[in-house]
């Protein structure tokens, strides 16, 4: 039998505002610990010298976070323009140079290709799988492969800062698989003279913004407390961009055993939509003909 994992039922989302030099896993890590909650998991891995939202999701709302991941997002990010690295980041090693610096309007006549739905390759340094195997872990073996493209919608990609010759400060929102080492390399590539990512910082995901972040200070100072505890929000903002249908207290039962069951609400038939009951989350489903039939379900204790 296995063994209950310790720890309190805690159901939300916690807000990080990641520092650089940690990795995703160890912000959820000490997310866990600090609030000594079961059972935690995050939406949208940031790179270890990423900074920004790590949205950090807490018991029932682990659930949720397929819809924060598919969400757009946003992101800030400075470029150095006249260096290829091996990793598209200023962690590699330098492979390429160029004395070519682009003017502001050619930068920003290139980024309108990197606008829409496009196709990107990620890169050779990632978590992408090879045959089974993380693509990073060939990279460091020194290994020659190819990584496939895979589409990505970029709603909007700007120039908002030219600080000096060598760099250049961009906005991007974007959906789902986003890579912004990719962007920079391939922004290099269009206006011939290289480049890579300098800093990078995740300013929203989803409804979650940086501002709202609690920083790994506050979680050291206030660890093995209630301290934190006003800070959890709701495991509903994991919804926010799914409509809502109401959920009659005749249906709970039925719809948290997996069954479908009658909501009321302006939705179409088809349509992915959550039920809730007095504001709480009952379960995510499909709408037919006036019944929710559910894909998860949320039990809270």
């Amino acid at each position: 039998m296995a063994r209950k994992r310790k720890g309190r039922d805690l159901h939300g989302w916690l807000v990080v505002d990641k520092p650089a030099g940690i990795t995703s896993t160890s912000v959820v890590n000490k997310v866990r610990w600090a609030l000594d909650a079961k059972k935690a998991g995050h939406a949208g891995t940031l790179d270890p010298e990423a900074t920004g939202v790590l949205a950090v999701a807490l018991g029932e709302a682990t659930k949720t976070v397929p819809y924060i991941t598919d969400a757009l997002k946003a992101y800030t990010f400075t470029v150095r323009l006249g260096q290829k690295t091996n990793t598209d980041d200023a962690e590699g090693e330098v492979t390429a140079t160029s004395d070519d610096r682009p003017t502001d309007d050619a930068i920003k006549t290139a980024l309108g290709q990197f606008v829409g739905d496009i196709m990107q390759i990620p890169p050779a340094f990632s978590a992408v799988k090879i045959d089974g195997e993380r693509a990073y872990k060939r990279a460091r073996d020194g290994e020659d492969f190819e990584i496939a493209a895979r589409p990505l919608w970029v709603e909007e990609l700007v120039l908002i800062d030219r600080p000096d010759p060598d760099h250049v400060t961009l906005e991007m929102t974007c959906g789902k698989g986003g890579y912004v080492r990719s962007i920079a390399r391939d922004l290099g590539a269009a206006l011939g003279c290289h480049a890579h990512v300098r800093e990078l910082r995740r300013i929203w995901s989803g409804p979650f913004t940086a501002e709202d972040g609690v920083s790994l200070d506050q979680l050291d100072e206030h660890a093995k407390t209630e301290g934190l505890d006003h800070l959890i929000r709701p495991l509903e903002d994991g919804l926010d961009d799914l409509p809502r249908v109401h959920c009659p207290e005749s249906s709970i039962a039925k719809l948290r055993n997996g069954n479908p069951a009658l909501v009321m609400g302006d939705v179409e038939y088809g349509e992915d939509c959550w039920a809730d009951h007095n504001g709480e989350a009952i379960a995510v489903g499909t709408f037919k003909s006036g019944e929710l039939h559910p894909s998860r379900v949320f039990v809270r204790g």
